[in-house]
């Protein structure tokens, strides 16, 4: 593979961004390209992008021993909010063999899917097509726990991140050098501030799968959230309800349960149009951008919501187990009673100016997820750029260091490019960018322009722009 500085079409196509030299390793010197930390579906599809070029020497390392995506969220039957193109690689690489629809050719599926004609995947058909991906590579070691990270300054020359940590199964210390890092660690599972003191009694979605049968035993359960988990979770509890007994209660702070907005001029905002439109906005107006954008990235399917409302009249029909859905109400208080084994969550109904407490045995938190800094770059925090609320600050190219071409991070740039961030159909554009930025060539095409829509007030003859403050 011939390397060069990046080609004007190159540059132009990631608006924004600072062309930047950064020397490759030399081969045989035992430092490689990149070290990507964490084994998500942003890094694994990264992975695959990245496994046809050539000489890119790169190292994936995981804690965890094998790949299982969300697997506290694997409820049967339960699907993605993406088609079936948004996989690891379709959206960079048709081509690719690491593509959903090479993976169910070589697993003797593909006619059964075009029979089916389901556009969106099950979660677990998603996992299982990861875990396929995942066993044709060579370069993702799993079982490897990073503790800290440094960088190394070279005499003569640019320096490189040492990576160190141990082999989790042997506790074998490892280190691992490389000139660029990404990092994939993930989010956190997230719980509202108030139930800091029943922490340890709190179910978050997270671990739903896992604790289900343990819920199941109570006589009361609340669900306490409004987005596709716990739409997905209340829907599940709500089907087996009867059968075990117990009273269900939906309750959100939301003033409805809304479906997800998935209409066409809607889901251009998640494009890279969109990315350059958001990320040159102020950081103040960014912030109450993505406040009032609940609905088009936390919202619920629609066919999942009419499925409940089926089943609760169904229920209703049949004087069954009754349930209860309450909207409106923000969780302020989370008590556990030891004694009684029984929460006391206290809410308060904006609408109504009420407080009211809710006694429930059991309860689960969809409550989603925060972002997760990881300790392990405290060794490094000084070359990182921070916003003030101890963020990530990213640069238009997915880079979070000074320099803005050393280091590089996947789902944390939310409230810097907008709701495309956490969509899986946009990791493979994200992935050519940051690739792009590991070889200084644009392996593969990056599309500049997809949407109809202006996001900006078009800059030609027929709009004439003035600031607001002399209207």
């Amino acid at each position: 593979m011939v390397l060069s500085g990046p080609s004007e079409s190159s540059i132009m196509s990631t608006p924004n961004v600072k062309p930047k030299t950064h020397s490759r390793p030399a081969p045989g010197s035992g430092v490689l390209d990149f070290i990507a930390i964490g084994l998500g579906p942003f890094n694994l599809s990264l992975a695959c992008l990245a496994e046809p070029i050539r000489d890119l020497r790169g190292l994936f390392l995981e804690r965890n021993e094998d790949f299982d995506w969300h697997p506290g969220m694997l409820i049967d039957d339960t699907t993605l909010q993406n088609p079936f193109l948004a996989d690891l690689v379709s959206l960079a690489d048709p081509k690719s063999p690491f593509s959903f629809l090479n993976y169910c050719k070589q697993e003797g599926k593909l006619y059964a899917y075009y029979i089916r004609e389901r556009f969106y995947l099950s979660r677990a058909e998603y996992n299982r097509y990861c875990k396929w991906a995942i066993r044709q590579l060579s370069s993702i070691a799993f079982g490897s726990l990073v503790e800290s990270v440094e960088y190394v300054e070279c005499d003569g020359g640019e320096g490189h991140y040492a990576v160190r940590g141990r082999h989790v199964r042997t506790g074998a210390p490892f280190v691992h050098r490389a000139a660029r890092l990404v990092i994939g660690v993930g989010s956190v599972p997230q719980l509202p501030s108030c139930c800091e003191e029943a922490r340890e009694h709190c179910i978050h979605s997270a671990h739903y799968v896992a604790r289900k049968r343990e819920l199941q035993k109570k006589r009361s359960i609340a669900v306490i959230g409004s987005g596709q988990s716990a739409a997905e979770i209340f829907y599940d509890l709500l089907k087996e309800s009867d059968e075990h007994d117990y009273a269900l209660t939906w309750i959100t702070r939301s003033p409805r349960f809304f479906q997800m907005e998935n209409t066409k001029l809607t889901l251009e905002m998640i494009s890279p149009d969109y990315i350059d439109y958001f990320y040159n906005l102020p950081d103040s107006v960014r912030e109450g951008i993505i406040a009032r954008q609940d609905s088009l990235y936390k919202g619920v399917n629609a066919s999942l919501i009419n499925q409940i409302y089926d089943l609760l009249d169904d229920r209703r029909s049949r004087a069954s187990h009754p349930a209860r859905l309450i909207t409106n109400s923000e969780l302020t208080g989370c008590h556990y009673d030891s004694n009684e084994a029984r929460f006391q969550l206290r809410f308060v109904q904006r609408d109504e100016g009420v407080q009211y407490t809710h006694a429930t045995d059991g309860a689960i938190f969809a409550t989603g997820y925060g972002q997760n800094v990881p300790g392990f770059i405290d060794g490094i925090r000084e070359r990182i750029r921070w916003d003030d609320k101890g963020r990530y600050r990213l640069s238009r190219n997915y880079a979070i260091d000074v320099n803005e071409c050393d280091i590089f991070v996947q789902n944390a740039g939310l409230y810097s490019h907008g709701l495309t961030n956490p969509d899986l159909g946009m990791s493979c554009y994200r992935n050519s960018c940051i690739l792009r930025e590991l070889t200084g060539v644009e392996h593969y095409k990056i599309e500049r322009r997809i949407a109809l829509q202006d996001f900006s007030v078009p800059d030609t003859d027929a709009f004439v722009k003035a600031p607001l403050e002399t209207q």
